[in-house]
């Protein structure tokens, strides 16, 4: 049984490892499709209160008593109707406001799954360029916000993009459920409001960078590697040449010049919390977090939109961007690599569970 169990590990990773160059070789294929063709999308909006309505009346219609339905589903008629009389009222005031500031403020919900490349930024750009000429005083953006962080110039945009709604009066609140870290906390801090479930991994106010050096492998094995520059440090260190005292002082010299330009920019976008105290790379779980002032409230994304889906009109808003045939391929193929990457890890971790 031994022997048919290892047979089949090695045939599943033969897969894996097949399946992982078809992708590859598709997804060069997409880009290459996508730069002569150009990328399109559209922009997707939903009414959250609808949404949520119907999840609600789909439990109650088996829970509630045929008697009590009627006597509800009357006064609910009763209720729309006022209500339709007052929307009707308000649109004929906002139309004689001239500035069209006047009636009740709205909700916009994004969301942003962040990796090491903010990748989503693109996306979020959209969206924010879709709601901006929208939005109000009274207003509200509600962005649900996941990410560990990555490289400072994309999170640095991406918490530009985040000013953007700052900038038109709207207020803008960041919800963690999982984690904000690094780059993902540069984004929340723009937040005039942050609120984070009671484990969400808040902070990581920091930089690192870290590089292999293939040097002294290269030299055992006879190898010359040449890199040739104009300028004195336009490069650094390398992961090939022979690094020097100087190149890694003038390296530490930039990352702690791009380190105090994170500490300025929380201080001014967020000036409640002790900078000096929470910039030291460490990460807060939730409650940890609201004692350092690193956020405002905790609570679930979840329970905060249900809570505002009885005060006001609630949009999701999305931007969908045209994929081809190629690229949902191959986010299939990814999808079923990491499932069987998954099964595997779970058999070999049985091994070891009594």
């Amino acid at each position: 049984m031994e022997f048919f169990q290892e047979i089949g590990l090695f045939l599943a990773e033969a897969v894996i490892l097949v399946t992982a160059i078809i992708v590859v070789i598709i997804a060069i294929a997409a880009a290459s499709q996508r730069r002569k063709g150009g990328e399109e999308g559209y922009i997707e909006v939903r009414r959250l209160n609808d949404r949520y309505t119907a999840f609600h009346d789909a439990v109650r219609s088996f829970t509630e008593h045929a008697e009590t339905r009627k006597v509800r589903e009357k006064a609910e008629k009763k209720s729309a109707k006022a209500e339709q009389k007052q929307a009707r009222q308000q649109a004929k005031e906002e139309a004689g406001n001239e500035d069209g500031k006047q009636g009740d403020g709205r909700l916009f919900v994004l969301r942003f799954q962040g990796d090491i490349r903010a990748s989503e930024t693109e996306s979020l750009r959209e969206e924010i360029s879709a709601i901006a000429p929208e939005l109000r005083a009274g207003d509200e953006v509600l962005l649900c916000l996941e990410s560990p962080g990555g490289m400072v110039h994309s999170y640095g945009l991406a918490a530009s993009q985040l000013h953007r709604i700052r900038a038109t009066g709207a207020s803008l609140t960041v919800a963690v459920d999982k984690v904000a870290a690094s780059g993902g906390y540069m984004m929340a801090c723009v937040a005039d409001r942050i609120i984070s479930a009671p484990f969400a991994v808040i902070g990581s106010i920091g930089v690192l960078a870290q590089l292999p050096n293939f040097h002294r492998l290269l030299k055992k094995n006879d190898v010359d590697f040449e890199l040739l520059t104009a300028g004195k440090y336009k490069r650094t260190l390398t992961m090939f040449g022979e690094n020097t005292d100087d190149g890694r002082a003038k390296f530490v010299e930039d990352l702690e010049d791009t380190y105090d330009l994170f500490k300025d920019f929380v201080v001014l976008n967020r000036p409640v919390v002790d900078i000096e105290a929470v910039a030291t790379g460490e990460i807060w779980y939730g409650q940890r977090a609201l004692d350092q002032n690193l956020v405002d409230e905790l609570a679930t994304s979840d329970a905060y939109l249900q809570t505002r889906l009885g005060e006001i009109e609630a949009f999701e808003v999305r931007y969908v961007p045209k994929k081809s045939w190629q690229e949902k391929f191959g986010m299939a193929a990814e999808a079923g690599i990491e499932r069987t990457f998954l099964r595997l890890w779970q058999q070999g971790a049985s091994r070891f569970l009594p």
